[in-house]
């Protein structure tokens, strides 16, 4: 007769548990954090009925576009419009070309003072930017920039995030494919453009979503540096259309949301497009 066999009780893995935990815990705060946006989408679509309802009404009883038609009807939305894509571009535009090349300096061109230029590239990162307002706000006054595109742009042209950004990166190229390319023939100016910057295409497509993000949705240096109405941008616009004395409580809510939507579209569209590249920078630098 045979003993009866005895078998040992299974444990659970960690990491079976572990995973659908980290999974509940993420998708929480994904919806703890996107709260918010879907409140500030879904109130576009809203009735003033349902903007001024108590208790509040997340998804619309009946969706309409009257926000963005009174919207557009009450502010010139294609100038403020104009205004930020003007900037916001070159603003990107400028720093891509100007960090790139000062980071491609620091990290593959041996010349005098290059460990003191790193070191004021570091301190300026250590600066608070709030601290800049007044001197800059001096020095385009007496340059006659106030007002004026170049006032909203030439401020933001470079900066210091981007140059150490762009001179890490530039790092991990090889220092022989470089020789290799002097060696038979190549100038400084076709490494750089023909070289280095194809392949640094992650921290290009970085640096434009931090600084197109940070230049459409900057509200301080617009406010203070335009007079004109005409020179706004959309924050600039939003905020003082939400201070006019004249906008009734809930329309005016309606069409408040209707325009940060608005100012919202433009940056998700630039993510979306360079998302393949920010995560595969994220990753480069992991494996770094």
């Amino acid at each position: 007769m045979t003993a009866p066999t005895v078998t040992a009780p299974t444990r659970r893995r960690p990491g079976r548990v572990r995973g659908p935990l980290l999974y509940t815990v993420a998708s929480l705060g994904l919806l703890v954090m996107s709260a918010p946006f879907l409140w500030m989408a879904l109130s576009a679509f809203k009735t003033r009925k349902d903007l001024t309802a108590s208790p509040p009404v997340w998804i619309p009883s009946h969706w309409t576009l009257a926000n963005f038609r009174e919207l557009l009807d009450q502010l010139d939305m294609a100038r403020y419009f104009m205004n930020s894509l003007i900037v916001a571009v070159l603003v990107t535009v400028c720093n891509l070309l100007f960090c790139s090349m000062l980071g491609y300096a620091l990290a593959k061109l041996q010349f005098t003072g290059r460990s003191k230029v790193f070191g004021i590239v570091l301190a300026a990162l250590m600066v608070p930017g709030n601290l800049l307002v007044l001197p800059l706000y001096v020095l385009m006054t007496k340059l006659n920039l106030i007002d004026s595109y170049a006032g909203l742009v030439l401020p933001f042209a470079a900066g210091a995030f981007g140059v150490f950004l762009m001179r890490q990166f530039m790092q991990s190229i090889p220092d022989e494919l470089l020789e290799a390319a002097r060696i038979d023939g190549a100038g400084e100016w076709y490494i750089f453009w023909r070289i280095v910057l194809p392949l640094v295409k992650p921290a290009l497509a970085t640096l434009t979503i931090f600084t197109f993000l940070g230049s459409w949705n900057n509200f301080v240096w617009p406010l203070i540096a335009t007079n004109d109405p005409g020179k706004y941008t959309l924050p600039v616009a939003l905020a003082t259309f939400a201070n006019d004395p004249n906008r009734t409580v809930g329309g005016g809510n309606g069409m408040l949301m209707a325009g940060s939507l608005l100012v919202v579209l433009p940056v998700l569209l630039v993510f979306a497009v360079l998302q393949r590249h920010f995560t595969q920078g994220i990753a480069t630098a992991g494996l770094k």
